[in-house]
Order: C-alpha cells, then structure tokens, then sequence
C-alpha cells in the first residue's frame, strides 16, 4: 500500500460478557478478546490500517450510523448475549453490508442475528466443548486469504468441537474443513456475498482457549480482512500479502 492511500478502517465488535463474568476466559482475555484481535490484526497488517474497538454496554452497542459509515471492515465476535443486541442495530449492519462492508463473523457469532438474518437459516450446529485437538485443513489454496501459506493444514491444540450439520446455505467458497478426535467435521471457513458485501464466517475462538495468539489464526484473520474489503477500494488493488508461512512458524 503507498503512502499516498488511505488504510483499511477496521471496526471489532465484541459482546465482552465472559471475559467480565468468569475468571478463567478473564485468566486468558484480560482485556477482552476484541482487545487481543486488535493486537493481532495491527502486528499482520501495520500502517495498512486503523483499528476501533465496541462492545455491547456501549450505546447502541458502540455500532453507530457514523462508526459504521467509517468502517471497511467489520469482525464480530458474540456468544452469551445474542438475544440482547437490538434489532435495530442489526438492520443497520446489514444494510451496510449490503452496501458493500466487509463483515468477518467469528466462532460463535454463528449464532448472532446478523449472521442469521444475511444467511436466512439458523446457523446452528453440534458442538462439544472438550479441549481437543482440532486440524484444519485448507481446500482452496489458491484462495487470497491463503497467500503466502505453505502448509495444508492447521492445527489448534486445545479447540471447543463444532460438527456438522451446520444450517448455512450453501457458501460460495468452502475454503477449510476441520476435523476432530471424536470423527467429526466442520466447514470452518466459508465466504459469501450478499449485495456488494462480502462475508467470512471464521471458525476457531473459543473463549477459554488462547486461540486468538496464534500465529496461524491471526494470519487468516488478516487475510479475510483484506479479502472482504469494500471491493473496488485502493486497498484490494494493492493490497499487501502476509509473509510465506512454512511448517517451522
């Protein structure tokens, strides 16, 4: 990106209820996990962009007209309190998404609103959440997100299980599958475009696993940033690759 263009506007959404209410997610997300995705999007990307954070206690849970007019991308992280984000909130996300923001919907956000209302399914899913071994692997390599990797999979030592039957449409991309000791799978990393928008449902972020310090993760995080931003934007044109990854990293 030249120094002439604008940087990517980034805005993470994230309930921050657990980190608040329980001492073992507090043990891992003292700051709340918006604070640490932040963290790992600014060490990916640099200068490419600026980054604001929001929550639910805010009013208008921090997503207002004018903070949403001023992001490219917007990354959603939500679990314990779906139910208390306001309508109103999420027709205002999704018009902007239709308009054409980029929207990253993380982990559990599957069971948000606004996912559910621009997938017009239920999005649920079976889960088990016992500390296990979760390897994702990459089924479109050629995919942006995926630039400069070298591996065929990842693997997420300790990862809360998500299993199929997931209730999404069909995506656009299936771009990871992942795999589990108990034989489950999961499509676990899908994109999709509703109006000018583009959307990437990203699986892995439990809350009482340090996912989110992961190199690996916050790699792919990065890509899908650069990917769903607003198409036609200096970014997309000249966007910057993340660097090779190789089995050592």
């Amino acid at each position: 990106m030249s120094s002439a263009q604008s940087p990517l506007r980034i805005t993470i959404w994230n309930e921050f209820v657990h980190e608040r209410s329980r001492e073992d997610v507090r043990a891992i997300y003292p700051d709340g996990l918006h604070m640490v995705i932040a963290e790992g999007l600014r060490q990916q990307m640099g200068e490419a962009v600026t980054i604001q954070t929001c929550t639910l206690e805010q009013p208008e849970h921090g997503l207002s007209e004018q903070v949403l007019a001023d992001t490219d991308v917007l990354l959603w992280w939500g679990h314990a309190a779906h139910d208390q984000v306001a309508d109103e909130v999420v027709t205002r996300v999704q018009q902007r998404v239709l308009d054409g923001m980029g929207l990253l919907v993380l982990h559990s956000g599957h069971g948000s609103k606004i996912f559910q209302r621009l997938m017009g399914t239920s999005c649920m899913l079976r889960w088990r959440e016992a500390g296990e071994r979760e390897l994702l692997w990459i089924v479109e390599p050629s995919h942006p997100i995926f630039d400069g990797f070298e591996v065929d999979h990842i693997e997420v030592p300790q990862a809360e299980m998500y299993g199929e039957f997931f209730d999404i449409p069909t995506p656009d991309e299936l771009l990871m599958i992942s795999s589990f000791s108990g034989g489950e799978v999961f499509r676990s990393a899908c994109t999709f475009r509703r109006g000018k928008g583009k959307i990437f449902y990203f699986r892995p972020g439990h809350e009482t696993y340090p996912i989110y310090y992961q190199s690996e993760i916050r790699r792919i995080l990065a890509g899908g940033v650069r990917w769903a931003a607003p198409s036609g934007s200096p970014y997309t044109r000249d966007a910057r690759h993340c660097p090779t990854m190789t089995d050592d990293q």
